[in-house]
C-alpha cells in the first residue's frame, strides 16, 4: 500500500513576530508558492515549496495576533488548504519589559478569538519568559505574579496547554538595558538560584491543579530534573509534529530538530523557518528578546 507523502511544518516565525507585523510579506510568499529561507547562522539560501500539497501545517509564533484576526488572514490559508497552529505568548503586562505589545485585555480578547475561529486544540499558550530584576529601589520582582489571571482567562476559552521557559541573558539584552539608559536608573535582570525556580514552577502547577490545562517547560532541562519526583510538569515541544499529525492527519517526521537548543531540553520536531532576524526585526520592543528588535 502506498504511504502518504511526508510533508513540511512551516514556522513563522521564531525569529520575529510575523502575525504582528508582516503578514502582507508572509501572504506574498504564499502567492508565489515559494519562500527564500536564510539560514542565520551560516548564511546559507534555499527556496521553500509552500504548497498545501507540501506544507502540512503552518505555526504562527506571536505576542500580537490582532492584525492576524483583523485582516482574517488565518481564513485564507485554511481555504487555501493549510492547517494552522498557533503559539501565542501572553504575559503579564509590565509595561517596563514589553513595552510594544498590546494591553493584556486585548491580547486575551485575541486569544477568545483565536479559540473560536480556530479551535483552543490548535493553540499553545506560553508564558515566557520568567525573569526576575531590580529596579532602582533595588526590590528584586519578577513578572510570574500576573499567570493566575491569566490562566483562568485561558482554562475559559479552552486552552489544554501552557509552555513556560526562564530567562536567558544574552549579551545584546545588556547593550540594550545600557542603549536605553536603565542601567543608570538601577535596572538589571537577575538569574536567582535554581530553589527560586522551583518554587515558580511548583506554584504554577498548584494553580493549575484542578485546570485541564498542561504545564511544560521549553528548555528548562536542568530545572525540570530538578522539580519534585511527584511533579507532573513535562518537557515541551513547541513545534509537536506528534501533536499535528493528530489533529490533522498525515505524515510529518518525528526527528528532533537539531538547529534548536537539544541539550537544554529543547522538544521541538524539524520545521523550516521562513522569518528572518535581519530583514523582519520586530517592534514590541522587550527587553529580554534574544531576536533583533528595531
Amino acid at each position: 500500500m502506498t504511504q502518504p507523502h511526508e510533508k513540511k511544518v512551516l514556522s513563522a516565525s521564531r525569529r520575529t513576530d510575523i502575525p504582528a507585523f508582516y503578514m502582507e510579506w508572509f501572504m506574498g510568499g504564499i502567492r508565489k508558492k515559494a519562500f527564500t529561507s536564510v539560514n542565520p547562522y551560516t548564511g546559507k539560501r534555499s527556496v521553500l515549496s509552500v504548497t498545501p500539497e507540501t506544507v502540512h501545517t503552518i505555526v504562527f509564533w506571536s505576542k500580537n495576533f490582532g492584525p492576524f484576526l483583523e485582516g482574517r488572514y488565518g481564513e485564507q490559508l485554511s481555504e487555501q488548504g493549510f492547517h494552522l497552529f498557533f503559539n501565542f505568548t501572553i504575559n503579564a503586562n509590565p509595561p517596563l519589559l514589553e513595552p510594544g505589545v498590546p494591553p493584556l485585555k486585548a491580547r486575551l480578547a485575541q486569544l477568545e478569538a483565536l479559540c473560536e475561529r480556530f479551535g483552543p486544540e490548535c493553540i499553545t499558550w506560553r508564558f515566557d519568559p520568567i525573569c526576575w530584576y531590580t529596579t532602582g529601589g533595588g526590590d528584586l520582582r519578577d513578572n510570574a505574579a500576573g499567570f493566575e489571571p491569566i490562566a483562568r482567562h485561558a482554562e475559559n476559552a479552552g486552552i489544554q496547554r501552557c509552555v513556560v521557559s526562564f530567562m536567558d541573558f544574552y549579551p545584546k539584552i545588556g547593550k540594550r538595558i545600557e542603549k536605553k539608559g536603565l542601567s543608570a536608573t538601577g535596572f538589571a535582570f537577575v538569574d536567582p538560584p535554581l530553589l527560586e525556580k522551583i518554587h515558580v514552577l511548583s506554584r504554577m502547577e498548584k494553580a493549575l491543579q484542578e485546570s485541564p490545562i498542561r504545564l511544560m517547560t521549553c528548555c528548562e532541562k536542568a530545572v525540570l530534573e530538578a522539580l519534585p519526583a511527584e511533579s507532573r510538569i513535562q518537557a515541551a515541544s513547541c513545534i509537536p509534529n506528534d501533536l499535528l499529525m493528530n489533529l490533522f492527519g498525515g505524515r510529518l517526521s518525528l526527528k528532533r530538530d537539531t538547529g534548536q537548543r537539544i541539550k537544554d531540553g529543547c522538544g521541538c520536531r524539524v520545521s523550516v523557518d521562513v522569518g528572518s532576524y535581519r530583514l523582519h526585526p520586530c517592534f514590541h520592543g522587550c527587553l529580554f528578546c534574544y531576536a533583533n528588535p528595531a
